[in-house]
């Protein structure tokens, strides 16, 4: 149980706490417990993100148990999307106003709920069932994706902040890379319905059994802030609250936001990035098994390489990002060896080798998905003082809007004209992305508030 008391600056250290340099009588400390609660919002929000992937990675298996077009298998990882946009604000809002705990709280019912909806789907005419329960799912997304950067920042010091948040969005990365493994394995290809059906009933009740326990922990452990601020920046809010301030109105915040060139700018850049990788996991399975029939499974692995590969460059990003404060040029480089992992990808792919695409494939995902962390990181920096939930909720809303698009324009050119020319549409996509991100100006506002912070005093 951590002490709320609190004390005169450098007066003492509270127990399993650490004191930070801040300005004036305001305290700043972080605290161990600041491990546990990150690892209990990875844990849920990887339950979130495992169930975007596992109906698209074996589409032709649900395909052909559910009778219904490709079209709709799509819509299953689309719905994530769909759902995001319109809801964001709200949920936004809702984690600026009401806190961290209540927003984690709000998804982590959601996520259970919908896996017990589909619990009761395995009928081969329910797929209405399945997809409302994918929709409940998806709706709850919006309690996750945003929640890294302000929960990185609520708990933790200005040297681990950025490490704090790559490892936020490793619960993400790693949910989607169990959404890619699992589903192939659990459901296997066949001709006989009833052994389909099975595999979906197991895959339905683990991820619902799954959610179940996890809600229990977050209503007992989950915190939504430390007694006292971690960090300079973070003492700016407490000190207006302490002081009866009124904080700005989010319609305020969110102006603030879209008339900040540099932060538009990275708000379509980041768009494209990761709406790129929507339009990729989306159509991966199709893509595949066309050029290596029957090869269900090495897709789901592949997708597996491609988040696992990304996790790593996540957690390597966070480390550059924390040791050397070099948000806008970390940006720039791991975009653009995006779109050089997304060239190899899409001329490897149709070499008939499947231990050429594993490769590639990596390649790509290293810094494709790595590339999550940092763009909030640095509209952090941008945007500072306005919320961090704010400003990454805004850029998940531009990443759907993206992979909502290219994953319909690039199913098109898929059915239309082959793959080739569907990588190809995405490579422009992410030249475009590169160019945009080396337009925006580097202007760090939270590392300045950080710096007028003053050194420990000596012994």
């Amino acid at each position: 149980m951590i002490s709320t008391e609190k004390t005169t600056l450098y007066a003492g250290v509270l127990p399993n706490s650490e004191m930070i340099p801040t300005h004036d009588s305001t305290e700043c400390r972080t605290y161990k417990k600041r491990w546990f609660v990150l690892a209990l919002f990875v844990l849920y929000s990887m339950s979130n993100s495992m169930q975007w992937i596992e109906y698209s990675i074996i589409a032709n298996v649900v395909q052909k148990y559910y009778q219904v077009p490709n079209s709709y298998i799509d819509w299953t990882s689309m719905i994530y999307m769909v759902t995001y946009i319109p809801f964001i604000f709200p949920a936004s809002w809702l984690i600026d106003k009401l806190g961290l705990r209540v927003a984690v709280i709000l998804g982590a019912f959601g996520t259970c709920g919908g896996a017990w909806i589909k619990v009761l789907s395995v009928g081969q005419d329910r797929f209405y069932v399945t997809f409302l329960g994918q929709s409940v799912v998806a709706l709850s997304q919006i309690f996750v994706l945003s929640v890294p950067a302000p929960l990185a920042a609520t708990w933790f010091g200005p040297n681990e902040v950025s490490s704090a948040c790559s490892i936020g969005v490793f619960g993400n990365q790693l949910g989607i890379a169990i959404g890619f493994l699992i589903p192939p394995i659990l459901v296997k290809n066949s001709e006989v319905m009833e052994s389909i059906g099975a595999g979906l009933s197991t895959l339905f009740y683990s991820v619902a059994i799954l959610t179940s326990v996890l809600l229990v922990l977050i209503l007992i452990f989950f915190q939504g802030k430390p007694p006292l601020p971690p960090s300079p920046a973070q003492a700016v809010p407490a000190q207006a609250v302490q002081r009866n301030a009124e904080s700005v109105p989010f319609a305020t915040s969110i102006k603030h936001l879209a008339t900040n060139p540099a932060y538009v700018l990275l708000l379509v850049s980041y768009g494209i990035n990761v709406g790129v990788f929507y339009a990729i996991s989306t159509l991966l399975n199709q893509i595949f098994v066309a050029h290596f029939p029957g090869k269900e499974e090495d897709a789901g692995r592949i997708g597996l390489m491609i988040v696992v590969a990304g996790m790593l460059g996540s957690v390597c990003c966070g480390i550059v990002l924390d040791k050397t404060h070099k948000f806008k040029e970390t940006t720039l480089g791991v975009y653009f060896f995006s779109l050089v992992g997304m060239v190899v990808y899409t001329f490897t792919l149709g070499s008939g080798f499947i231990a050429v695409v594993y490769i590639t494939a990596s390649l790509l995902g290293f810094f494709m998905t790595g590339y999550l962390p940092v763009g909030f990181e640095l509209a952090a920096e941008l945007t500072y003082p306005e919320p961090e939930g704010t400003s990454a909720g805004l850029l998940n809303a531009g990443a759907q809007v993206f992979g909502i698009f290219f994953t319909m324009f690039s199913s098109y050119v898929l059915n239309t004209y082959g793959d080739l020319w569907a990588n190809i549409m995405l490579c422009c996509a992410l030249v475009v992305g590169t160019g945009l991100t080396a337009l925006i100006r580097s202007d760090l506002r939270r590392q300045a508030a950080h710096a007028k912070a003053p050194p420990l005093p000596g012994p």
